[in-house]
């Protein structure tokens, strides 16, 4: 749902409502009375450091002050853990309490990272969940006392993949997808490629530049072990992705399978943001940015000489993130196979949701329950 229209149709039923948004990027500019989400400094010389932004300003030195500044390190990349969960969970705390929002809304990211690396099932997915449970309490014990509704809700389920699919290297084996080279590094050339696909978990949108040669594109990913469905402008309709800014065609993996960015067919070749936490850079999602890099004897000793320069006020590239996908244990994007592996809601309270609500009921239900519909 678009955050926008929510606090839009919020302010038009009840002019008066203060909204507090915890959440990350795509908070910024939404109408919010207040917001806290993840903002890096990105110095002129290269670094990036952590920090968050905030609405209203003050906010920001508030929040750094009280609970220390956001741990940006590990709200992604090798080192995603709980830390970063309790900081939002915290600043949630502190910004209800002070600020007495109707509406809040709170995004806590690890156990979503942890169920990528290891899979749904995996023991250490089930401490995550576990230790995420013990975290939340004390917010659950603040509404609780207030007497306020609580929703808690995924976007979706992460399910076992364990078979990475390189759709961009079969675009380029077929001669679709064009490359350019700078000091004997490969970067894709979208605009010079006839087709490449922007992948992202279970799904891959393939751009295809012109109409003749969209049966040349089908043609390359008919055959590719990992693709279960293959969308034209058909079959987006059906699914209700025809958005103008979809790809022409639209790949969906089979259940155990996910999408991986790589266009380059050999790691010699590979741009040097490839063995970096870098999310503006890559075409497509990068779960393995989760992972150091497991075939790497020195990784370690790579990461402590980059924090050593990090600390100098020095240059540094954290280049740790290994080329090999096989770690990965956990995708989403399809539409689950059964109940079991989708998205969930709870509420607190009792019958406000049924046996089903549809993803696009969310918004007016959340209303509802604000008094605000």
């Amino acid at each position: 749902m678009s955050g926008d229209k929510l606090w839009d149709a919020a302010r038009r039923a009840h002019p008066g409502y203060t909204v507090a948004n915890i959440c990350w990027w795509y908070a910024m500019g939404a109408d919010t009375d207040y917001t806290v989400t993840p903002r890096p400094v990105y110095y002129a010389d290269g670094r990036k450091e952590p920090d968050c932004y905030t609405r209203p300003p003050a906010l920001h030195d508030e929040l750094t002050k009280k609970f220390g500044t956001f741990p940006l390190f590990h709200f992604w990349g090798p080192g995603a853990d709980l830390v970063s969960s309790q900081w939002i969970i915290d600043a949630t705390r502190h910004v209800i309490a002070t600020r007495r929002p109707d509406l809040a809304l709170c995004y806590l990211p690890h156990l979503d990272y942890d169920l990528q690396r290891f899979g749904p099932d995996d023991p250490r997915s089930l401490k995550a969940a576990a230790d995420l449970d013990r975290a939340m309490a004390p917010l659950l014990d603040d509404a609780r006392a207030e007497g306020r509704t609580v929703v808690a809700l995924s976007e979706y389920g992460i399910t076992r993949a364990d078979r990475p699919v390189d759709i961009n290297r079969a675009l380029r084996r077929a001669g679709l997808l064009e490359v350019h080279t700078q000091d004997g590094m490969e970067y894709l050339d979208p605009m010079a490629s006839r087709a490449f696909a922007v992948a992202d978990h279970q799904i891959a949108h393939v751009y295809v530049r012109r109409p003749e040669d969209l049966e040349a594109t089908k043609a390359a990913l008919a055959d590719l072990p990992g693709i279960e469905q293959l969308l034209d402008d058909e079959g987006k309709k059906t699914h209700h992705l025809d958005h103008p800014r979809s790809g022409e065609l639209v790949a969906v993996a089979e259940p155990d399978a996910w999408f991986t960015y790589y266009y380059w067919l050999d790691d010699a070749r590979a741009p040097d943001f490839a063995q970096l936490v870098e999310i503006h850079r890559k075409p497509g999602y990068d779960p393995v940015e989760l992972f150091m890099d497991p075939l790497d004897p020195y990784v370690k000793v790579k990461a402590a000489g980059a924090l050593a320069r990090k600390k100098l006020g020095m240059r540094y590239r954290m280049a740790v993130v290994p080329l090999d996908p096989s770690p990965i244990r956990g995708s989403h994007g399809r539409l689950p196979l059964s109940d079991d592996e989708g998205p969930l809601i709870i509420c607190s309270t009792p019958r406000a949701v049924g046996d089903r609500v549809a993803a696009t009921d969310v918004k007016s239900l959340l209303l509802d329950l604000a008094g605000l519909g």
